[in-house]
């Protein structure tokens, strides 16, 4: 009898681990794969379906220069790609590992080619390059090379903060503006109190960061503010002369103080960001074009990107197919951390 029992109960036992297993596996899947293509499906049903009809993206975009604005938006990607890859290589050379740069920017080219289909797995292919480089601990690699993202959220909020004064409120969504710089701030605000009570550092222990707990101080990071700042008006000088090789002149002021909003938005999980850009760009900067082309100048720029993608992952293919090969042997270990601390948007 006591048999009979004992073994009805690793049975309801061993159900119960497959239910809950079969749940997480279920929800795994929804935040990852399903969510991402639902919201971009509705935000881009809404802005072809509702917003526009289709023949106005044709007309807006016959009225562009399509090939200084597709050179321009190139090299907005190049630059992008090689400011983030160079500072996260310094970064895990500097707190990590004095690994190759070299063999870091390969790590990087190589998860290019999986970010045009899924950024999640992108992550995840990243972090385990950079693992297999540095053999530091998994979750120091992440806080590493997720630690310019910190930086540049900064750089950001500090940007839209001051933009915010003198930027022409009646020409773009500056209540907008303004709840996205707010929400940055409370979060500032928000982890120094946290660390004032220890919740920083209990946290710490929670993702068993020893390894990395000393290694960075802020004085540390001051160099990469001076970088983020320069790349912050690079990236401005650059995606506004994008704009106006597609017939739409945004007010310097405006660019500035729209596009951490950009950023922030893009934070939403979607595919190739597909959809959310093109609602953000044309309801922040609503009174410097017609919707039609502010909504063809955002979706052109996601398909350029999307192209860059591929070809700066087919530039390191070797390196791309040896980290999907790892990252499918080892999917068990890296599973838990396939999203990074911070998430980071694809570049807007």
């Amino acid at each position: 009898m006591s048999s009979q029992s004992e073994q009805i109960e690793a049975t309801f036992r061993a159900s119960e681990w497959l239910c809950c297993s079969a749940v997480s596996r279920v929800k795994r899947i929804l935040t990852r794969h399903v969510l991402p293509l639902l919201i971009s499906g509705c935000a881009l049903v809404y802005v072809f379906g509702y917003a526009i009809d289709w023949q106005a993206i044709p007309e807006a975009t016959e009225r562009a220069n399509m090939p200084l604005f597709v050179g321009i938006t190139i090299l907005d990607k190049i630059v992008f790609f090689l400011v983030w890859t160079l500072v996260q290589a310094s970064m895990v050379r500097r707190f990590l590992a004095p690994v190759p740069r070299r063999q870091i920017i390969a790590v990087k080219g190589g998860a290019e080619l999986v970010r045009a289909l899924n950024n999640s797995v992108s992550d995840a292919a990243f972090f385990l390059g950079i693992w297999q480089l540095c053999r530091a601990p998994l979750q120091s690699v992440i806080a590493v090379t997720t630690l310019p993202f910190v930086v540049h959220f900064l750089v950001l909020l500090i940007q839209g903060s001051v933009a915010l004064i003198f930027v022409p409120a009646e020409q773009v969504q500056s209540g907008l503006i303004a709840g996205v710089v707010a929400f940055g701030w409370t979060i500032t605000l928000g982890f120094f109190i946290a660390r004032y009570f220890g919740v920083v550092d209990r946290i710490y222990k929670l993702l068993r960061l020893e390894f990395f707990d000393g290694r960075v101080q802020l004085k540390d990071l001051f160099p990469y503010f001076l970088i983020f700042a320069a790349f912050a008006a690079a990236d401005v000088f650059i995606q506004g002369s994008a704009s106006r090789a597609f017939g739409v002149e945004i007010d310097w002021v405006a660019m500035v103080a729209g596009i951490p909003v950009l950023y922030f938005m893009m934070m939403l999980p979607s595919f190739g960001n597909f959809g959310t850009r093109e609602i953000v760009w044309a309801n922040v900067f609503h009174g410097y074009g017609d919707e039609a082309s502010l909504f063809a100048f955002a979706l052109w720029t996601n398909v350029v990107f999307l192209v860059m993608h591929v070809f700066i992952g087919v530039l390191f293919l070797n390196r791309a197919m040896s980290l999907l090969s790892d990252l499918r042997r080892t999917r068990s270990h890296i599973d838990s951390v396939r999203q990074p601390i911070l998430r980071d948007a694809m570049d807007p």
